[in-house]
């Protein structure tokens, strides 16, 4: 049994393509001006503002929920949630060392929301809806010095804290019903509720002006609420007749008092101190979870819910798009052969070109209430193939996106895998409705030459030999099939006890491999279709994506158990595992030179690693 244990080489991360724009207030510059930092799954990521260079923060065990940098920049704080019944972790991180300077575990489930105090002396955590504790830190010793529920019974959860700019006893905790100001004597902590009347307001967003007078907070009803941080009491609400569509969602406090404010539906507003009225505004793509401010207030970033991070100036607020990924989760990622220069993943709505040296967009082909399931290049690099959702096969260039040809109703119950052929003149597809189809390609369109049904559910995957005289198609109903392509029969059918999420030809192609939900590696004969071998490819969860290296000496599998294996073809070991993930693996790719693998996740992560057995010279 292949198992991962501490013994097992890492693999080596080199660039992320992602940032979770769910995460409020995610987004942030650091004190040095140098850095954006963000969280992309369990990975904290630090992306160099001036040559885009990444750098990570491995640590977490699940998604990262919320991030705090300390006003000196020496400390990163980072928690994550997790599952029912476990402790949610929070990481201290050094910034300098770019190591772990305490792991601190007392809350459960989830970590809402972090702060450091102003001389990096406390940090206080807010446990998720399940813990409801508010924790503060000493961060020299290490050490919780004091705890206390965070909000009352009549109350709703809480889901914010933020610290006072110049005292390090004074913090505010906010959230459904629910705003309070906190002082730190000695070991003890004691709150005191503000007092605004008659106003029943959920709080999503908290700041203090820098002079530590007012608090500022962001509701749900599109408003703000200013009051007094020494009585707690009410002083301003408003505006009243402009209020921000969807809520408010992100706030800054700049220097001059005027308010940066994001909105639920996308718009980013500049808002003037003394009556909150909207001086300048911009619409952004979806919500504004992250408002970040760089160089002394000349230009900010902001990050939204679509995983786009712009930045904008204060001269003329325009906005510029500097950072995009996807948002919901990656279904496939395909490479054109011969080449490791570029990359193709799509996801609900887009297909989306990459570069492989940098993390950034070539291309983006929509197709609007509709999901992209499968890709595939074909062989010239002319034409990139694509399933959907909504019946359709479609075939567009590579550089410019432009549809060549559409295939309506390709399948009654969505597209669910496609492959090209080695001639470039066919496609073989599979769908939900569980036939396998051959497509034939014309100059001004397509020709089904042929429907192959052995399948009694959805087809999860097609591979086509070399020869293009047979392929491979694997589906849920636990049945998989070897077709002849040019008599359109079926030459084996391969029975198992599970659902088939992955297959691979060996290069020789005498053998394939499969995975599914069993947790097994299976390798195939092809010629009687009898089972070689069995490997336990996964301790927890199905198996949803392989790949096999050109040469046939490795092979890399992906589940839900979040890790990204790689094995020798022979021995059926495990050499190297890679953890950055913080959803299932949905695909993997290795590069035709052997040099990088490609990895996708639902969390809508796409991880470059170093892949560790380059080929021999």
């Amino acid at each position: 049994m292949a198992t991962t244990t501490p013994s097992i080489p890492q693999l080596e991360l080199e660039a992320a393509i992602g940032f979770n724009g769910r995460v409020p207030c995610g987004l942030r510059v650091h004190p040095d001006q140098q850095h954006l930092i963000y969280p992309l799954g369990c990975t904290v990521i630090l992306k160099s503002i001036r040559d885009d260079k990444q750098e990570f923060l491995h640590g977490h065990t699940n998604n990262v929920c919320c991030i705090s940098v300390s006003k000196s920049g020496t400390y990163i704080a980072s928690g994550q949630i997790t599952f029912w019944g476990f402790k949610a972790t929070v990481f201290i991180w050094n910034y300098a060392q770019r190591s772990v300077h305490a792991e601190l575990n007392l809350h459960k489930v989830k970590v809402e929301s972090l702060a450091f105090s102003p001389n990096d002396k406390y940090l206080v955590s807010l446990g998720g809806q399940d813990d409801d504790s508010i924790v503060v830190w000493d961060i020299e010793t290490k050490q919780a010095i004091c705890w206390s529920t965070a909000s009352s019974r009549i109350a709703g959860p809480c889901l914010v804290v933020q610290y006072s700019n110049t005292n390090d006893n004074i913090f505010v905790s906010a959230g459904s019903g629910t705003i309070r100001v906190w002082e730190l004597d000695n070991r003890n902590i004691r709150f005191t509720d503000c007092k605004i009347g008659k106003l029943q307001r959920n709080v999503k967003c908290v700041e203090i002006s820098k002079d530590d007078q007012f608090i500022f907070c962001g509701t749900t009803t599109g408003d703000f609420l200013k009051i007094n941080l020494r009585t707690g009491l009410l002083s301003d609400c408003g505006p009243v007749k402009a209020k921000h569509n969807l809520g408010v969602v992100a706030l800054k406090v700049l220097e001059s008092g005027d308010l940066l404010v994001g909105s639920g539906s996308g718009v980013l507003s500049l808002c003037s101190k003394t009556n909150f009225k909207t001086l300048r505004r911009i619409q952004l793509e979806k919500e504004v979870t992250s408002i970040t401010v760089k160089d002394t207030e000349q230009k900010f970033y902001a990050g939204t819910e679509a995983g786009c991070i712009f930045r904008i100036s204060f001269n003329d607020f325009e906005a510029e798009l500097v950072y995009t990924s996807h948002c919901g989760a990656v279904k496939d990622v395909v490479m054109p052969f011969g080449t490791s220069e570029l990359f193709a993943t799509c996801s609900d709505d887009d297909i989306r070109l990459w570069r492989i040296d940098k993390p950034k967009e070539l291309l983006r082909i929509s197709v609007p209430k509709a999901t992209c399931n499968a890709l595939d290049f074909m062989l010239d690099g002319r034409s990139l193939i694509s399933a959907w959702s909504n019946c359709t096969i479609r075939v567009n260039g590579p550089e410019s996106g432009r549809p060549m040809i559409i295939i309506n109703d390709a399948h009654k119950m969505g597209v669910t895998a496609v492959a090209g052929t080695r001639d470039c003149k066919r496609i073989v597809s599979g769908g939900g409705d569980g036939e396998v189809r051959v497509w034939e390609l014309l100059p001004h369109g397509s020709r089904l030459v042929e429907g192959m049904k052995k399948h009694k559910a959805t087809v999860s995957s097609v591979k086509i030999k070399s020869t293009d005289e047979e392929c491979v198609s694997v589906g849920v109903d636990g049945v998989c099939v070897i077709w002849d392509l040019e008599r359109f029969v079926s030459l084996q059918v391969m029975i198992a006890n599970t659902m088939f999420r992955a297959v691979c030809y060996h290069p020789e192609e005498h053998l394939i491999i499969t995975s599914g939900t069993d947790k097994k590696v299976t390798y195939w004969d092809v010629y009687d279709g009898s089972i070689i071998r069995n490997l336990e490819g996964s301790l927890s969860g199905p198996i949803n994506a392989m790949h096999i290296t050109k040469d046939g000496s490795h092979f890399v599998t992906g589940g839900d158990d979040k890790l990204v294996k790689v094995w020798t073809f022979m021995e059926g070991l495990v050499t190297h595992v890679g953890t950055a993930h913080g959803g299932s693996i949905t695909s993997l790719k290795i590069c035709s030179n052997n040099r990088i693998l490609v990895s996708t996740s639902a969390d809508g992560g796409i991880l470059r690693w170093k892949f560790p057995h380059p080929p021999k010279l």
